[in-house]
């Protein structure tokens, strides 16, 4: 399994720059790929000095990152400036992901959503969001990157846009391009209190899976914790249903190390979903597969014992 680690894991501690933080990596026992968020990481830096610096390293993406200049929405913002520098950012990301040897840029769109009632147009704002994706998908595939909506139910705003999985497999059908998919990060499914191998299914089942965010929480928040630590049995269907779909992008850690020592906590991060993909092996494909086709609630929490073992 290919494996990135979040850059602000180290950066956010305060005595690190992306410089540091991308040796880190190189020196980090099972991350194969980098991730970059988009302008943060990437515009205040020199770019050949970034290349440089990556050196022999592949490059997974480049993450949107929109900040305080859009919080009144970005594809959707009131003032039609603003949301063209949102897709302008967008378009920036595309070229910077193209520079670094990326594939796929994520969108996250954290500011567009409403917190009150009568608030937007919801039909207008919603038409708003596709045009804008057609847009940066389009921009994106003349320069052969994917694009990847990454979707979360609320936070910063009360409602998202773009809520969970069922809105963004609409979005994807009206927005209409093939290089257009989905990234799902495991606390955005807990917080919309879906069942995370679920979406997983749907959006694998059409080859819209274009990107992983492997985390884990108590649904209330985005806890951003170790990947299996809360919801194990979620998180042991989630790795059998990757593997019944041959998902082979990278799977990047989007966890939060507040308090404990980053290099430590990615680490445990890759030996729990190794972990986790080895029990689903040791029980075997065919052998879940069976249980599952009983629809049974015990022989399932049977095979979770066993798992557990």
């Amino acid at each position: 399994m290919k494996f990135a680690g979040r850059m602000n894991s180290f950066i956010h501690k305060g005595d690190v720059d992306i410089f540091q933080t991308i040796e880190k990596y190189r020196n980090m026992k099972g991350i194969t790929h980098l991730e970059f968020n988009y302008p943060e990481h990437i515009a205040p830096n020199d770019m050949q000095k970034l290349i440089d610096c990556i050196g022999d390293m592949k490059v997974n993406g480049v993450a949107t990152r929109f900040k305080n200049h859009f919080v009144a929405g970005e594809f959707t913002n009131p003032n039609q400036d603003i949301c063209r520098d949102a897709v302008q950012l967008c378009k920036d990301a595309v070229d910077a992901c193209v520079q670094l040897h990326g594939e796929v840029l994520t969108v996250w769109l954290g500011f567009d959503g409403f917190d009150y009632a009568f608030q937007i147009d919801y039909e207008e704002k919603w038409n708003a969001t596709i045009k804008a994706y057609q847009e940066v998908a389009d921009y994106a595939n003349e320069k052969g990157i994917k694009v990847s909506i990454e979707y979360k139910p609320f936070e910063p705003r009360a409602f998202s846009m773009i809520d969970g999985i069922g809105l963004t497999l609409l979005a994807l059908q009206e927005i209409n391009r093939p290089n257009v998919g989905v990234t799902l990060d495991f606390c955005h499914m807990l917080m919309k209190n879906e069942s995370p191998a679920y979406s997983l299914a749907l959006a694998a089942r059409n080859g819209k899976l274009f990107g992983l965010h492997m985390n884990d929480g108590y649904r209330v928040m985005d806890s951003g914790l170790i990947f299996g630590s809360v919801n194990t049995p979620q998180a042991l269907e989630f790795v059998y249903y990757l593997k019944k779909y041959n998902y082979d992008g990278v799977v990047f850690f989007d966890s939060f190390p507040f308090r404990e020592d980053a290099q430590k906590e990615i680490e445990m991060n890759i030996e729990m979903f190794n972990r986790l993909s080895q029990t689903v092996d040791k029980i075997g494909m065919d052998k879940i597969a069976e249980v599952v086709a009983k629809q049974d609630g015990v022989a399932s929490q049977g095979l979770i014992l066993e798992m557990l073992k």
